[in-house]
C-alpha cells in the first residue's frame, strides 16, 4: 500500500499527517477549525485515501497559518506517497453537484505545481473560518503535492455547498488520478520517463 507520514513543525503549527491513498476512507482528523475538520473528512471519505491529521496551530492569532500548514503537509504526504509516480492514471476531472451548486475540478499529477482558482464567496466566513483560507489552502496542497490543479465553481448560491463540492471534487480526483493504471502499472506516465521538473 502506498502510505506515508509527514511532521511539519514551526514556530506557527505542530502537525502531523499519515495517508495511505490505497485505503477505505477512513480519517481521523483534529486541526482545531471546525469547518476545516469537516472538509478534511469529507476529502478523506470520497478519495478513499486514509486521513490522520493532527494540527496544534496559533488560532489564538487567527486560522490562516494551520489552514495553509495543513494543506502543505497533506500535499507533501500525497507527494511522497505516490514515489516516482510509475503506473498512475494522472489526470482526473470531476463535477460534482451539491444541490443548487455544481463544481468542476481538474488535476494533472505532473510534479510540475501549477494552480487555477475561480471561486468566489458572498460572505466572508463559514463557522469560524475565513471563507478566503480556502483558495490558501488548495494552492498549498497543490504546490506541496506537485500537481496542476484548476478549482472552478461554475454557478451556486449556498456557501457552504461551494466549498464542500471544491473538496469532494478534489477529493474524486485524488481518488481517480492516483489510481494504478493495470495496462502501465509498471512505467511512469510520461513520453520524459519522468514527471516533474521544467517543463
Amino acid at each position: 500500500m502506498r502510505k506515508a507520514t509527514v511532521k511539519r513543525k514551526t514556530k506557527e503549527t505542530d502537525i502531523a499527517v499519515e495517508v495511505n491513498l490505497d485505503g477505505t476512507g477512513q480519517y481521523d482528523v483534529k486541526t482545531g477549525i471546525g469547518f476545516l475538520d469537516h472538509m478534511m473528512e469529507q476529502l478523506s471519505r470520497h478519495s478513499l485515501m486514509d486521513l490522520k491529521l493532527s494540527a496544534k496551530g496559533d488560532l489564538h492569532i487567527d486560522n490562516h497559518h494551520t489552514t495553509e500548514d495543513t494543506g502543505i503537509a497533506i500535499g507533501e504526504a500525497v507527494a511522497k506517497a505516490l514515489g516516482e509516480r510509475k503506473g498512475i492514471t494522472r489526470y482526473a476531472h470531476s463535477y460534482i453537484p451539491m444541490d443548487e451548486t455544481l463544481s468542476r475540478v481538474a488535476i494533472d499529477f505532473s510534479g510540475r505545481p501549477y494552480f487555477i482558482w475561480k471561486v468566489e464567496f458572498s460572505k466572508p466566513k463559514l463557522g469560524e473560518m475565513d471563507t478566503e483560507l480556502f483558495r490558501e489552502w488548495f494552492q498549498a496542497f497543490a504546490f506541496a503535492a506537485g500537481a496542476t490543479l484548476h478549482v472552478e465553481n461554475l454557478y451556486g448560491v449556498n456557501n457552504h455547498h461551494i466549498v464542500e463540492s471544491c473538496y469532494k471534487g478534489l477529493a474524486r480526483c485524488l481518488r481517480a488520478a492516483t489510481e494504478i493504471d493495470p495496462r502501465k502499472s509498471d512505467e511512469i506516465p510520461s513520453t520524459k520517463g519522468t514527471l516533474g521538473g521544467s517543463l
